[in-house]
């Protein structure tokens, strides 16, 4: 197969890793999926796409196909975490002038955080008519799941206003299954012989045992959950817009599909991986100062050497330690958590605010450790996946309302 593109870039057939994309690419990221793909996993091969990193046993940006086995730690804890692009029936020349009024209505109105603001009532069918919830694990999380239905999360999750290159208007939502998501994977990692390692080998199940039709049919579930919150914030931001949705890009990039690839049923595993077969399209956010965009698959050898997957992001090149600083997390009045900073980090709210501003970005929330500061340029990124996915709309942020650095989230990211 073709070499892959862009700068840096690195085609291998050594073990079972097809390709590494990125400039530079993370030696460490590279040891973990190797460990994904070690013999006996039943691997059959993986590729680390531009905006990789370490994670939790599995780097994000990273997708490895199995042949009969899925991987509760591959999916990770925030199963089905995604994007959803909605474009609206409005111009960006009308929007703008009433862009600071819109930002605090939509802040007011989604809840970020583990708490909802927003006390109107928020369901959907999947409460009464999964099957999944008839899963020991599963049923004692729907009043969890019922009260967190519809709320965005803290971390790199985000709500966004946008405007293309023809001046139209975009929503973009980032989040995923939110408790529910995080404690069902809990328990399969567990379940698994998981470990609180960061670089603890992989969990796998036989998708035909028990637990793994037990964990595929609670991943789906959590997946139809995550689709149904991003529904809803997207279709509760175009009441504050006024206006209606005229088309929309929605997928998960944490989850497991089963796929054919060289005329194989793999299942496929990504983590912070966003699907790209030809024709499909998929939103790809940046940072709260930089451009966002929605893509469509393509079909070369290159694509097909990455399994029809592409980034979900720009990827980091700086913690989150080393950007805010160390927190403790304390109990204040009322029993809510406060943070106390007991080590400064590298980026200052101020240094934050001047690059929003200078993009003419409508800010609400956010800490530090999601300053633009803190990520690569997604152009820069998507350049090493030019042969794989052509880049429809290039998105403007002029909007971005995310959880403060006062919000207290134990499921994240």
């Amino acid at each position: 197969m073709g070499k892959p593109s862009g700068p840096n870039a690195r085609q291998t057939d050594s073990g079972r890793l097809r390709a590494a994309w990125g400039d530079p690419v993370d030696e460490g990221a590279v040891r973990q999926i190797h460990a994904c793909m070690a013999d006996g996993t039943g691997a059959v091969g993986g590729v680390l796409m531009a905006d990789h990193h370490l994670g939790y046993s599995m780097p994000v940006g990273g997708v490895v196909a199995y042949e009969g086995r899925i991987s509760p730690s591959g999916v990770g804890y925030d199963i089905a975490c995604g994007n959803k692009a909605v474009r609206v029936a409005l111009t960006a020349d009308e929007v703008r002038p009433r862009i600071a009024e819109l930002m605090d209505e939509i802040w007011e109105t989604i809840s970020f955080g583990i708490g909802r603001r927003n006390k109107e009532p928020v369901d959907h069918p999947l409460f009464d008519d999964d099957p999944a919830w008839s899963i020991d694990v599963a049923a004692g999380l729907r009043s969890l799941a019922r009260g967190q239905l519809g709320t965005v999360g803290a971390g790199n999750h985000y709500v966004d206003v946008f405007a293309d290159g023809e001046d139209r208007v975009w929503i973009g939502v980032h989040f995923g299954s939110r408790g529910l998501g995080h404690r069902l994977a809990t328990h399969f990692m567990r379940l698994g012989g998981g470990s609180d390692d960061f670089h603890a080998p992989p969990v796998l199940f036989d998708v035909d045992s028990r637990a793994g039709e037990e964990y595929r049919a609670c991943m789906e579930l959590a997946g139809r959950y995550a689709y149904a919150g991003r529904d809803w914030v997207c279709g509760r931001v175009c009441e504050i817009l006024g206006s209606a949705a005229l088309e929309e890009v929605h997928n998960h990039h944490n989850f497991a599909w089963l796929e054919e690839h060289g005329g194989r049923r793999l299942w496929v595993v990504r983590k912070g991986a966003t699907p790209a077969f030809p024709g499909q399209r998929g939103f790809i956010g940046g940072s709260m100062g930089d451009v966002s965009v929605i893509v469509e698959g393509v079909d070369t050898e290159e694509a097909a050497r990455g399994y029809r997957s592409t980034v979900h992001g720009a990827g980091r090149v700086m913690s989150r330690t080393a950007a805010a600083g160390r927190v403790r997390w304390r109990r204040g009045k009322g029993g809510r958590k406060r943070p106390v900073v007991v080590k400064e980090g590298r980026i200052s709210r101020q240094m934050m605010e001047d690059w929003v501003r200078d993009w003419g970005v409508e800010l609400r929330g956010a800490g530090t450790d999601e300053s633009p500061h803190c990520y690569k340029r997604l152009p820069e990124v998507l350049e090493h996946h030019a042969g794989s996915v052509r880049v429809l709309h290039t998105l403007q942020p002029l909007g971005v309302a995310m959880a403060g650095p006062e919000t207290h989230d134990p499921y994240r990211d």
